[in-house]
């Protein structure tokens, strides 16, 4: 789905803000009439990098896929038609660029424990002289690759057809006059003798002279990965996040009860920084469920809780960041809460804006902007779904309400966008005085009309999802 500008909504207390309408642009993986799509090929992770130009994907097989955009690329660059400040009238248009295997299914001995090769998170790192660089993780083992052109190379015919003027006859004695240096000796003919009299049947006179083959470099490109660093054994339980820090050396990976820091170029140890693991595990009463470095300061970063909290800590305080320098919770009316309360509070995603000054998150049944300068409340909250609150008991019988939903900001933080069920996925407008709500379907036949309101299928939708025992969702 891609945006275009349409006419702008009257301002209520703020700045103008466009409306947009949005249109199909593109779809991947492509299949033909009556083939079934398999386990392996659902998208897991996705990713764009900060310029928008290249798209990672990661699948349920342990797969990588790489996309790049083409579009515009003849008229000039992405950065010329910004400074002219004129807006391409094409679609983004992605185009195949290459896959590999990031990950295997292992087999943990000692915890007697299988690691599938799922992919879970996806993030971009620094470009390095045209090299692409990203880090892709599945439960427990983090992969830093490298992806670059190279030009093939081909070989380059030899002239046995000229000099044989298409004659072929029976095998006769060899009379070779090779033009080469390393023929002086002879042993280099003896081999060549043997070789060519093995493959090939040469006239009666024999060949003058014989051009031996050359490798030279075509103008096909292609983009080949390359495993550079392998980040294992640091985690006890599943990795949920990882996330680069603005210095370009080190990033974090968090689990359920710890947030290590690593180093780029040292895959075989890493610091741990945060740990609310308890001294007795009967004492647990909430878990990590996303982190996120702050995208200007690298000393800070951010983590969610199963309790619907957010702490900001700042890694110059101490060595083991165990105390946080912000909390941001929303407080509950008293006598409001029910024994549902907590399980739809928990915050399944993270994100940061660009500038860093706001941060969306991600719980069951809302997405809330906070203002990371005001702690007690969020400067915004949007219900996704707020038509299956009557329905939590049901949803609490099928464990349906622990799926977990993803959020994004837009690059200028006026928009948000989250998933919710039956395909559906929303975008509220985050501007003063926005009330914009989209509510839009991730169908690979674009041109049904769209589903409006309650999706009429949303009580089986939600018990088949269970029964295939789903944890995630779109």
């Amino acid at each position: 789905m891609v945006p275009s500008t349409s006419r702008p909504s009257a301002p209520v207390n703020g700045p103008v803000m466009p409306v947009l309408e949005w249109k199909f642009s593109q779809v991947f993986g492509e299949r033909t009439a009556g083939e079934e799509v398999q386990e392996v090929d659902i998208i897991s992770a996705i990713e764009f990098d900060k310029s928008g130009e290249h798209l990672a994907t990661g699948d349920r097989g342990g797969r990588v896929f790489l996309f790049e955009r083409t579009d515009g690329r003849d008229l000039c660059s992405r950065k010329d038609i910004e400074r002219m400040d004129i807006g391409s009238s094409r679609h983004p248009e992605y185009c195949y660029r290459t896959e590999f295997q990031s990950h295997e299914p292992e087999f943990d001995y000692l915890k007697s424990l299988e690691i599938e090769e799922k992919i879970n998170k996806i993030r971009w790192c620094e470009t390095t002289n045209n090299a692409l660089f990203l880090l892709s993780t599945n439960d427990k083992t983090i992969k830093l690759w490298k992806v670059s052109e190279k030009r093939l190379k081909k070989v380059a015919e030899m002239n046995l057809d000229q000099c044989c003027n298409g004659v072929l006859g029976e095998s006769q004695p060899l009379h070779l006059k090779i033009t080469t240096p390393w023929s002086e000796n002879g042993s280099f003919s003896r081999v060549m003798n043997q070789i060519l009299c093995d493959d090939f049947i040469f006239p009666p006179n024999g060949i003058p002279s014989l051009c031996l083959p050359m490798v030279v470099y075509s103008n096909e490109v292609t983009h080949v990965a390359r495993c550079r660093r392998i980040y294992t054994h640091a985690h006890d339980y599943h990795i949920n996040s990882i996330s680069n820090n603005s210095d370009g050396e080190t990033y974090i990976s968090a689990d359920d009860l710890r947030i290590n820091l690593w180093n780029m170029e040292v895959c075989n140890q890493s610091f741990n920084i945060v740990d609310i693991k308890p001294s007795n595990m009967e004492d647990l009463n909430e878990v990590i469920t996303s982190a996120e470095f702050h995208p200007v300061h690298c000393n800070t970063l951010a983590y969610s809780s199963s309790k619907g909290t957010v702490r900001l800590v700042d890694m110059r305080d101490s060595a083991l960041c165990d105390k946080h320098a912000k909390l941001f919770e929303e407080r509950e009316v008293s006598g409001s809460g029910s024994f549902f309360t907590e399980i739809i509070a928990s915050i399944s995603d993270l994100k940061f804006a660009r500038d860093g000054r706001h941060m969306l998150t991600r719980d069951y049944m809302t997405i809330k902007l906070w203002d990371i300068n005001m702690e007690s409340a969020p400067v915004a909250t949007f219900r996704v779904h707020e038509y299956l609150r009557p329905r939590l008991c049901d949803l609490y019988e099928n464990d349906a309400i622990f799926d977990k939903f993803e959020c994004c900001l837009s690059g200028d933080g006026s928009r948000a966008a989250t998933g919710s069920y039956s395909n559906l996925f929303k975008v509220f407008g985050t501007g003063p005085g926005s009330n914009e709500a989209t509510t839009m379907e991730a169908s690979r036949t674009p041109n049904r009309p769209s589903v409006q309101g309650t999706p009429p299928n949303i009580g089986r939708s939600l018990t088949n999802f269970a029964r295939r025992g789903g944890r995630k969702g779109m």
